[in-house]
């Protein structure tokens, strides 16, 4: 079974991407949905401990935790160290049931990828990826976004010109859904094909 990661910088349409991969049927493992589900259980009591002002209604409030680590590097480590080992486990079981019923090739969706050596546990690597004015555009279109927090996340991601170096697949968004789901159809099928293995 060929391991894919699919990954990209904030705005750049990695989202989108990963459900019409989905829409191929090809099986994603989204590692931010799996940060969502953990913050509504199995995380929250290690984050009550380590940060209680961020819990809200018996859950975990990703915008007031976002508020605590954002501008805080010791703080952000702490948060990794525990949530990571938690988001590869279900990674892990999430691979392990794909294996057992034959998948040829998953999707594993990680946003931080280069950020925390992801590259390395993967046969190939996607990278999602539009023109810098398209992204600012997008990411501060948000709810809630502004010129600081968009700064602040992209101080944390690897740039985009150093992950469009490492990619293995590149697929640009710029030019609009249909073009995105083209480059997609392409991708599916040369793997599907046996057109191209791992170098790693």
């Amino acid at each position: 079974m060929i391991v894919l990661a699919l990954t990209g910088s904030i705005g750049m349409g990695k989202s989108t991407t990963a459900g019409m991969f989905r829409d191929f049927g090809v099986p994603v493992h989204d590692a931010d949905a799996t940060v969502h589900a953990l913050y509504r259980g199995k995380a929250v009591p290690v984050i009550a401990e380590m940060f209680p002002d961020a819990i809200k209604d018996g859950a975990v409030d990703r915008a007031a935790l976002g508020a605590i680590v954002l501008q805080d590097a010791e703080a952000m480590k702490r948060l990794e160290a525990a949530i990571h080992p938690m988001v590869r486990a279900e990674e892990q079981a999430f691979l392990a049931a794909a294996r057992k019923r034959g998948e040829p090739f998953v999707i594993l969706d990680i946003p931080l990828l280069f950020e925390t050596g992801g590259e390395n546990r993967v046969d190939g690597v996607v990278v999602v990826t539009c023109e810098p004015q398209e992204q600012r555009r997008r990411v501060l279109a948000r709810p809630g976004m502004n010129e600081q927090k968009f700064g602040a996340i992209l101080a944390r991601q690897v740039p985009d010109a150093v992950k469009r170096q490492k990619a293995d697949f590149l697929i640009v968004t710029d030019g609009g859904l249909e073009d995105t789901r083209r480059q997609i159809a392409g991708i599916v099928e040369k793997i599907r094909s046996g057109d191209w293995w791992p170098s790693r």
